[in-house]
């Protein structure tokens, strides 16, 4: 059976980047700055760690310089380091993962130029790359820059994959970067999470998903207090993983997945869940900023629930924004 059941076509790029040093000035100057305040926040300056990561965001540089794939789905704002970074100030955020935007498919340029730019001690990224094609010597150059992971998007780009499809597909992704220890990244569906327990034994890398997962939420989360995710397709397996060595979900985009645009209560029994069961080893605070496709998205509001969920747990709030991240990204504290 399908995984997914949108019948877009899946973005695939021919081009491959460049692996020579560009001109950092495109990436530093500002064009379009969708959040909503880049005003720091007292509170999550407080309460948040130094040092702390947004384990998911990405740049978009000049249309001109860094051109879309020929099947992107949609034609984003320029989004830039700049932006980026005051971006991050102001959630009181200092290292960021970069994470390669469908739109660009596996022309990594853009990511790897801002890599350059803001340098390893800062940053990581997550490439995408054709597992037929790609070189060692790419791999190496890639890694000794900040690279620490691959992303395999399903949802963003509507792919309809079989199970058996997706298992032999990232099978051949953890065989490439295993030798590197990177991370596999997923944007998939919760109801997928089986077939990824079914193959953890087999991928011997760390896997991280996208946003909680992707669960698909029913309306009836949103009035209900006693909500139970384990209801939700895929989500005992979600937990199961979670329960393992080297599996990571990351607590980020709620909007893209919430019936509830303005409070997101039907996030959070999702959220309260995943935090008991793994928030001191496998979450990770995460931001989606530029958040493409969506206007007015106010993470602040986000990164206090997430504080909230964590209760007085002081050591939680460290490893969720923090602590998890420097595990899963290969940083050296």
């Amino acid at each position: 059976m399908p995984l997914l059941t949108t019948s877009q076509k899946s973005s695939e790029h021919t081009k491959y980047p460049s692996m020579f040093r560009r001109s950092a000035r495109c990436l530093l100057s500002s064009r379009h700055i969708t959040h909503n305040s880049v005003t720091p926040s007292p509170r999550l300056s407080h309460l948040i760690p130094p040092n702390s990561w947004d384990s998911h965001m990405h740049v978009i540089g000049d249309l001109e310089k860094y051109p879309l794939s020929p099947n992107a789905t949609y034609t984003p704002h320029t989004h830039l380091l700049h932006d980026a970074m005051a971006f991050e100030k102001s959630v009181s955020l200092r290292n960021i993962v970069l994470v390669q935007p469908s739109i660009y498919g596996i022309d990594n340029s853009c990511l790897l130029d801002t890599l350059r730019t803001l340098g390893p001690l800062r940053s990581r990224g997550v490439v995408t790359f054709d597992p037929d094609t790609i070189s060692q010597a790419t791999l190496e150059e890639w890694h000794r820059i900040g690279v620490r992971g691959v992303r395999v998007n399903i949802k963003s780009v509507g792919r309809v994959v079989l199970e058996s499809e997706l298992a032999e597909e990232l099978c051949k992704y953890a065989d490439i970067i295993r030798p590197f220890g990177w991370v596999l990244q997923l944007w998939i569906g919760l109801e997928s999470m089986p077939v990824i327990e079914s193959i953890m034994a087999r991928l011997r890398v760390k896997v991280c998903v996208d946003h909680f997962g992707g669960p698909r939420i029913p309306k009836s989360f949103v009035e209900d207090e006693n909500a139970d995710p384990y209801t939700l397709s895929g989500f005992q397996s979600l937990v199961n993983l979670l329960t393992e060595a080297n599996f990571y979900v990351k607590m980020s985009a709620p909007y893209r997945l919430t019936n509830d645009a303005e409070l997101q209560r039907d996030i959070e029994p999702i959220a309260r869940e995943i935090l008991r069961v793994a928030g001191r080893t496998s979450v990770v605070f995460a931001t989606d900023w530029p958040h493409t496709r969506f206007h007015g998205v106010e993470v602040k509001s986000f990164a206090d629930r997430c504080l909230r969920w964590c209760g007085k747990d002081e050591k939680m709030v460290e490893r969720l924004f923090r602590g998890n991240a420097e595990d899963l990204w290969d940083v050296r504290r």
